[in-house]
């Protein structure tokens, strides 16, 4: 095959696919990190006053819930991206 060919082939490639999801990849640490946070900080603020752990518990699971909202939106944008 002449050069020519190959990138007039390359051309045609349609990038968007694997570019979705190396973002999509990307866009999933941030969730991932923060409900470590979450979480890591709980027991720190439990292990320091135990009395406040069923108004850690609630606030953490509700912002865990936020987190997560975020990251099920990263991959609707990615299927979004795919089927474009």
């Amino acid at each position: 095959m002449s050069a020519i060919v190959l990138a007039q082939e390359a051309a045609n490639v349609n990038l968007n696919q694997g570019l979705a999801a190396i973002g999509y990849g990307l866009a999933a640490i941030g969730p991932g990190i923060g409900v470590g946070l979450i979480f890591s900080s709980v027991i720190n603020g439990t292990a320091r006053q135990p009395e406040a752990r069923g108004v850690l518990l609630s606030l953490a699971w509700t912002t865990f819930a936020i987190v997560e909202v975020l990251a099920l939106l990263g991959f609707v944008v990615y299927f979004l991206a795919t089927a474009a």
